[in-house]
Parts: structure tokens; sequence; C-alpha cells
């Protein structure tokens, strides 16, 4: 056997063997890092559902690595994008591809996108930097900003990744989206943070949550009404939460959970950070994961939508006499 193939054992038939693997320097298979990167699921979560559903079935190269095939990868991304939709994982990762993009496909009651978003899509497919830049300031200019986070980068973000699991985006395309967008919120929020009013908002993420736009989508709508924004960026560890908290003075600690995220995980994580927070300091949690949770949490407030963020904001002034 060549040193660069490996033969896999069958863990459901130990006594024999499944043939080898693909060559090991086949640029087709991904290594775990690369399929994190290419699909959106952390590899938590793609050692995770190894151990609990048995798929993905990576390979091994000759360093025992795990190694990823493109259909795995594409099924990997049909479940993200079905989750990112409010599908359970559990409930969809047994169906082949072909029937997991027919439900991807399936009418969701309205129009897929306007012709605005249409158009935005034509210029990420054509590439059309400069142009993509200009348009989506045009329409930052003329919504402002909560309604561009509404009525753009909500329905776009939802059509990129659509586009993205069809394989009509390659992955530096639907990046090169996510850039563009996180860049232009960051100005955004840079320019409209003048009042720094209550409630002081210390915006993070758990470790291996990488989901960066969920946060900006969040700041951006804060900064709206006038609150002040603390910005960890991703993936902080729930100590250092608490310290950031208390340093900062914070009023509220709020957290993003992207569809990726494990539903059990997030409940831990959260029931530990509120056991560990000072009671005067509200905790809120929002995101895909979030909206799948059946249950609620003692203590901490469950966002299930952007819309909420201004009401949960007027509630915290109104309790605390900050109106």
């Amino acid at each position: 056997m060549d040193k660069t193939e490996v033969a896999v054992p069958d863990r459901a038939n130990p006594k024999g063997f499944v043939a080898p693997a693909p060559n090991a320097n086949d640029a087709t298979l991904l290594s775990i890092s690369a399929a994190e990167r290419d699909t959106g699921l952390s590899k938590d979560v793609l050692r995770m559902w190894e151990r609990r559903y048995r798929f993905p079935k990576p390979l091994r190269d000759k360093h025992d690595e795990r190694i990823y095939p493109p259909d795995q990868v594409a099924k990997l991304r049909a479940i993200k994008r079905l989750m990112d939709r409010g599908f359970r994982p559990g409930k969809i990762i047994g169906l082949s591809l072909d029937d997991l993009n027919a439900l991807g496909s399936a009418p969701t009651g309205g129009p897929t996108h306007d012709s605005k978003v249409e158009a935005i899509l034509l210029l990420i497919r054509n590439h059309q930097l400069p142009e993509l830049r200009q348009r989506l300031n045009q329409l930052l200019m003329r919504q402002g900003l909560q309604r561009f986070i509404f009525e753009t980068v909500a329905p776009l973000t939802t059509a990129v990744g659509d586009a993205w699991v069809r394989g009509e985006f390659a992955v530096f395309e639907e990046h090169l989206y996510t850039e563009q967008i996180q860049s232009l919120l960051r100005n955004a929020i840079a320019s409209a943070q003048t009042h720094n009013k209550p409630p002081r908002v210390l915006l993070t993420s758990f470790p291996t949550e990488q989901h960066k736009l969920g946060l900006l989508m969040v700041e951006a709508m804060l900064v709206v009404d006038g609150a002040t924004c603390i910005p960890l960026g991703t993936e902080i560890p729930a100590p250092e939460i608490v310290r950031a908290s208390a340093a900062h003075r914070a009023d509220v600690v709020a957290l993003s959970f992207s569809a990726a995220y494990p539903e059990r995980q997030a409940g831990t994580g959260l029931r530990h950070l509120r056991a560990h927070l000072p009671r005067e300091v509200d905790l809120w949690a929002g995101g895909a994961c979030v909206r799948r949770l059946r249950k609620s949490i003692d203590g901490v407030v469950l966002v299930r939508s952007l819309e909420q963020i201004g009401t949960l904001v007027a509630d915290w002034r109104a309790a605390h006499g900050e109106e």
C-alpha cells in the first residue's frame, strides 16, 4: 500500500475493512480546520455529531487526523443552513443530501427575496467589489441603521447562505460578503455611538462560537436605541466574561449563539454564567440556537428576534428609572 493511503476500519463491522481512503494529499479532502471554515460548524460540533449521530464519518490521514470527503462537507453545509432556519440537527442529520436540499428549497409562504437582494447577490456572483460596497453604502444611507439591519442585512445574509449551500457561491464569495457587511456595520456603529446612555451592555460569545456578524447586528440595534456597548468579540470563557462585566460595570451581558451551537451546551453555559454573575446584572441570550431552546432558563432573557431588543432596552430603563 502506498504510504499516503490509509485503510480505515469499519467501526460498524470491526472484523472487516472499508476500501482504502483516497490519497491523503487529495485536495478535495478537508482537514477538520478546513471543514470548520467551509461549513460554519465548529470542530467541537463536528466531533460531537460524530459520536452522537455517527455523522460525519471522517477518514483518517497517515497522521491519524480527521479528513472529510466532499460529499460529507456538502451534507454538513446543507444541515447548517437548515439549522439556521430552525431545524433541530437530530431530526435532519439522517436525511440524504438530496432530501436536505429539497427541504431547504421548500416554499416558506412568501417570496424568496426581493429585487434589492437579487441585485446584491448578482454583484457578489460577478465579483464586482466596488459596486457591492457602493450599493450597500447607499442602502445604509437611505434606510438608516435599524432599517438596514431588518430590511437588508438579515434577508441578504440568509440569501447568501442559501446560495452557498446550493453551490451557487464559493466559500470565498460568502466570506467576502460577510467581511463587507462587518466592515460597514463597524463603521456605522462607530459613527452612531454618541449617546452612551444606560444600559451598559457587554457583548460576546462563549468559546467555539465564532459568529461575529450576529453580535454586530445586535450591537447596531443597541446603538440605535442609545445604549452603551462594550464589545469583547467572540469566544470568551465564562470566568473572563464575569471579570469583564465587573471591570466595565456592565448592566447587561448579552451573548449570541449561532444555529450550529449545541442547545444543551448553550443551556449549561448560560446557567453556569448566571450563577456567577451578580444578581443586578441582566443576562440576555439570542441567536438561532436560542430560538430552538424549548425551556426557559431562570434569570436569563431569551431573545427570540432582533425586534425584541428595543423593547428590552425600554423595559430595562423603565425598571431602573432611566426613562
